[in-house]
């Protein structure tokens, strides 16, 4: 079963969905934290995982690699649920192999973000141990938005991580609702979501009828507000 993340730094909304069941654990970036208007990163980081005992993704933000591991070790310490994100790439192109095995050979949870293709999971693999938890993120809505076809990159990846167990595929970059049902049939551990994504999939089962019913309501509830009329 894929676990649904929502992704988010929201304090209010992560309160709101850390009560749905559906909601298995969140993620975060820089640029969600910047969004909801954190001004210390640890400080903001801290009080949401007060909030949840749920997983929490935790990024960091340097571009050096020994600055990456420094902040790494950090943001471990922040709490048992914590994921530390840390991106595949840095800003100059170079793998961040070190890092990865680093982190990870300090048994530090890992969640491997900003990742395109099956050759950098084999990278990331080539990296890890077979005991600490790796999530290992590949961004879909991204690679869509570019006329690529994420599906055969997952498949790749989901088949090179068959062997370790301490090992989940992440369906990154959600656009719409039906990316869940894609990612649930290719086997995803994790899909992340935003709030407003979530729930419209709360809401999945609806018939042809009820939604051609509900689209036309739409439709005459507008033509009423707007008063329109034809002469």
């Amino acid at each position: 079963m894929t676990k649904i993340y929502c992704d988010i730094a929201d304090k209010k909304l992560i309160k709101k969905f850390n009560k749905k069941k559906i909601v298995k654990g969140f993620t975060t970036n820089p640029s969600l934290m910047r969004k909801a208007g954190a001004k210390d990163y640890k400080s903001y980081s801290l009080e949401i995982l007060k909030i949840t005992k749920k997983p929490v993704s935790c990024e960091v933000f340097a571009d050096e690699e020994e600055h990456m591991i420094s902040q790494g070790l950090k943001i471990s310490k922040w709490g048992k649920n914590v994921y530390v994100k840390v991106p595949v790439l840095n800003s100059k192109g170079k793998f961040m192999g070190k890092v990865i095995e680093t982190l990870n050979h300090k048994n530090i949870k890992l969640n491997i973000t900003a990742v395109y293709n099956h050759f950098q999971t084999k990278k990331i693999l080539k990296k890890i141990n077979k005991k600490t938890k790796v999530i290992i993120s590949i961004f879909a809505g991204r690679m869509a938005d570019t006329g690529k076809d994420p599906i055969p990159e997952f498949i790749k990846s989901i088949k090179l991580v068959k062997n370790y167990k301490n090992v989940e595929i992440l369906w990154a970059s959600t656009r719409e609702p039906y990316n869940y049902i894609q990612a649930r049939k290719l086997n995803c551990d994790i899909i992340t979501v935003p709030p407003a994504i979530i729930e419209k999939i709360e809401k999945f089962g609806k018939s042809f009828k009820r939604l051609t019913i509900d689209t036309v309501n739409g439709f005459l509830k507008d033509s009423k507000k707007s008063k329109f009329k034809i002469y």
